[in-house]
C-alpha cells in the first residue's frame, strides 16, 4: 500500500493536476475542495489513512492557515506541504510557524513537489519512530503507537483497549513474532498502572531449576549458591504489570506456585518463612495451544482458566498483508537512523515482493529482512535485489521455457501468477479464484491471449464488486480519476452497473 496524500484545493483544475502528479510519483491520492471538507476527513475515520497533506493557503471557506491551526488544536501530526500563488516571505513564515513541513509556490514543478513529498514523509516516519521508542522506554507505549491498517488488527486492538481499563488477567495468543509483547506494553501504557513497573519474563528461557527463584525470589542461604537475598520478578512488578511470555513453557512445580500467587495475591520466596503480599497485574502470552496442553496433561487446567480470563488473539502477518508496507517504512526509518544511512524509498516492485511473501516468522522476520536490506543498500533506495532470500523463494516456481511451449499441452484456462520479477507459469488449469489476489486468466478457451479491453473490463468489474460499488475507493485502488473510471464504464458498456455517485459516502471522494 502506497502512502496516501490528501490534496486540498478549491480549484478543480489544480486538484486534477496535483492528483496526476502524486499518482505518477507512486502515492495514492484523494482530494478535498476546501478547508472544511479537509477537516472532515482529517478528523474522521479516514484520518489514520492520511500520510501527508498538500494544502492550498488561499481558499474561500476556511483557508490553509485556518486548517493548520485546527490541526494543531486537535493534535494532528500529519505532515503538511502548503502551496499558494502568492509566495511572499510573510506567507512562508506564517505557514511554517503554523506547523507546515514545507512550502511550494504555484504552479509547483513535478521535481520540486516530489522532493518535498519524499522529505516530508521520511521526516514524519522518523519522528513517529522516535516517539515510539521514547514511549517504549518510558513505559507509556499506547495502542496509537502500534503500526497497523488491518481491520483485523484494529478489532484486536479495540478488544485489548477494553482490557486496559481493568485489572483482569489477559492471555495474548499468537504465533511467534506477531508482536504479543507490544500488545502487552500497550495495555500497560494505557492503564492506570502505567506509572508503575512493567516487568517482562521469558518463561521458555529460564532453566527449570531456577524458575521459582527467579519468579518468586529466595532468601539468603536457601540453596547452594544463594549468597544473598533475591526479591523475584513478582516483587519487582509490585503495583505494576508482570508479563509472562511463553507461559506454556513453565514446569509443573512452577505452575502450582503461580496458581497460588494469582489466587491469593501473595508469593512464597524459596526458603522464606512467610508469604509476601503483592499487587500485580498479570498478562501472559503463548504461541502454544494451551487447551491442547491441558488435555494431554502438560498444563494445569485450573491455571489455564485463571490465565484465560480475557484472551486476545493476534493474527499472523500473512493474514494482514496490508500492514506490510507501513511496517516496512516503520523499520526503514529506525534502521536508517541507527545505521546512519539516507534511504528515501522502497521500490514498488520490492513492496509487491514483500506483500506476496507468507512470512512464517511474522513481523520479527520482516523486521530482520528490512534490517538486512538497509545494510545491503548502496544507494538511496531499496529494490528487489536487497531482498535476495525472499526473491529466491518467489522464484521457486520457474517460468516455462520458450522452447518447451510447442511441446506443452493445450493451455486452456491457464493461470498466470504475477510475481515481482515478472509472470511465471503456475502450472494449473484451475478456474480463476476471485478470492486469491494476483491471479488472472490471460487465455481464452481456444488457448489464445484474451483482448486487452476484455481483461480491463474484468478487472474493473472485480474492483467494483470487491469494494461494494464505492467508486471513489475503486478509482483510488486502480490509480485513476473518478471521472476516468466513469468514462471507462461507459466505453466498456457498464452503464447498467454504474452506481449512483450521489449515494456514495461524502468522505470517499
Amino acid at each position: 500500500m502506497a502512502e496516501r496524500v490528501l490534496i486540498v484545493d478549491d480549484d478543480p483544475v489544480q486538484r486534477r493536476l496535483l492528483e496526476a502528479m502524486v499518482n505518477r510519483f507512486g502515492y495514492e491520492s484523494f482530494t478535498a475542495d476546501g478547508g472544511d471538507a479537509a477537516l472532515t476527513l482529517l478528523c474522521g475515520a479516514e484520518a489514520s489513512h492520511i500520510d501527508c497533506v498538500i494544502l492550498d493557503l488561499v481558499m474561500p471557506d476556511l483557508d490553509g492557515l485556518g486548517v493548520l491551526a485546527k490541526m494543531r488544536e486537535r493534535g494532528l501530526r500529519i505532515p503538511v506541504i502548503v502551496q499558494t500563488a502568492h509566495g511572499g516571505i510573510d506567507n512562508v513564515v506564517s505557514a511554517m510557524r503554523a506547523g507546515a513541513a514545507d512550502f511550494v509556490v504555484k504552479p509547483a514543478g513535478p521535481e520540486r513537489l516530489q522532493v518535498s513529498l519524499r522529505n516530508a514523509l521520511a521526516a514524519s516516519a522518523l519522528e513517529n519512530e522516535f516517539t515510539r521508542i521514547k514511549h517504549a522506554r518510558t513505559g507509556t507505549l499506547t495502542f496509537k503507537d502500534i503500526v497497523t491498517r488491518s481491520p483485523q488488527m484494529h478489532a484486536v486492538l479495540r478488544t485489548a483497549e477494553k482490557a486496559a481499563t481493568s485489572s483482569i488477567p489477559v492471555l495474548i495468543e499468537g504465533e511467534s513474532g506477531v508482536g504479543k509483547e507490544l500488545i502487552a506494553r500497550a495495555i500497560h501504557g494505557s492503564s492506570e498502572r502505567r506509572a508503575k513497573p512493567f516487568v517482562a519474563v521469558n518463561c521458555g528461557a529460564i532453566p527449570e531449576n531456577l524458575v521459582e527463584s527467579l519468579l518468586f525470589g529466595h532468601e539468603k542461604g536457601a540453596f547452594t549458591g544463594a549468597t544473598e537475598r533475591h526479591a523475584g520478578k513478582f516483587a519487582e512488578a509490585d503495583g505494576g504489570v508482570l508479563f509472562l511470555d511463553e507461559v506454556g513453557e513453565l514446569p509443573p512445580a512452577a505452575q502450582v506456585k503461580l496458581l497460588r500467587a494469582i489466587q491469593e495475591g501473595e508469593i512464597e520466596p524459596v526458603g522464606g518463612r512467610k508469604p509476601v503480599k503483592v499487587d500485580v497485574r498479570l498478562i501472559s502470552a503463548t504461541n502454544r495451544n494451551l487447551m491442547a496442553d491441558v488435555k494431554n496433561g502438560r498444563f494445569r487446567e485450573d491455571l489455564f482458566y485463571r490465565l484465560h480470563v480475557f484472551p486476545v488473539t493476534v493474527p499472523p502477518l500473512r493474514e494482514r498483508l496490508e500492514d506490510v508496507p507501513d511496517l516496512v517504512r516503520h523499520f526503514l526509518a529506525r534502521f536508517c537512523a541507527e545505521e546512519g544511512k539516507r534511504i528515501h524509498l522502497v521500490s514498488a516492485e520490492a513492496l509487491a515482493l514483500l506483500r506476496g511473501h507468507s512470512w512464517p516468522g511474522n513481523v520479527r522476520q520482516l523486521e530482520n529482512a528490512v534490517f538486512r536490506a538497509v545494510v545491503l543498500a548502496d544507494g538511496d533506495s531499496i529494490g528487489v535485489a536487497e531482498f535476495p532470500q525472499i526473491a529466491a523463494q518467489a522464484q521457486l516456481q520457474p517460468a516455462l521455457p520458450a522452447g518447451d511451449a510447442a511441446q506443452s499441452p493445450p493451455i486452456t484456462g491457464e493461470i498466470v501468477s504475477f510475481a515481482a520479477d515478472g509472470p511465471a507459469w503456475a502450472g494449473t488449469t484451475a478456474p480463476l479464484d476471485r478470492r486469491q489476489p494476483g491471479v488472472l486468466p490471460l487465455f481464452d478457451g481456444d488457448g489464445e491471449v484474451r483482448p486487452l479491453d476484455e481483461i480491463e473490463a474484468e478487472v474493473i468489474r472485480f474492483a467494483i464488486s470487491h469494494y461494494r460499488g464505492q467508486m471513489s475507493e475503486v478509482a483510488r485502488r486502480l490509480h485513476i480519476g473518478r471521472s476516468t473510471l466513469y468514462r471507462k464504464l461507459e466505453n466498456l458498456g457498464f452503464e447498467g452497473e454504474k452506481p449512483d455517485p450521489e449515494r456514495e459516502p461524502v468522505a470517499a471522494g
